[in-house]
């Protein structure tokens, strides 16, 4: 092999590498973050496995860049979003069903009241 060919070769891993590098970066973020709030939720809060439909991590663009989004299977038409940057907590929540949209945070069933939610939805 000669010199110019080793010289495209390692260009080429090293372009590799720097594409996939953020990418591997935010994928690995992610499943930590679900493993955190689905241990804290398991662990901490007393649910058992079977009563979360979803835990996802999140990559968003603004602060934090890092959240999860969880829904529990009796409450399929909220989601919930945890933050677990060192400490998890619930944060927020959305309606994603219409037919709910007049729900307040006291007749939330998974309501954390140690979270941050603002209590005046």
């Amino acid at each position: 092999m000669s010199r110019l060919h080793k010289f495209i070769l390692l260009v080429a891993i090293l372009i590799i590498i720097f594409v996939l590098s953020p990418i591997i970066y935010v994928e690995a973020n992610k499943k930590i973050f679900e493993n955190r709030v689905t241990e804290y939720l398991v662990n901490e809060k007393g649910y058992h496995p079977n009563d979360i439909e979803l835990v996802e991590g999140v990559y968003g663009f603004k602060m934090p860049e890092f959240y999860t989004k969880v829904i529990f299977k009796d409450e399929p038409y909220i989601v919930y979003t945890y933050f677990a940057h060192g400490s998890v907590a619930q944060f927020d929540y959305e309606i994603i069903d219409n037919v709910y949209n007049r729900i307040t945070f006291k007749e939330l069933k998974n309501y954390d009241s140690n979270g941050s939610i603002d209590k005046y939805k």
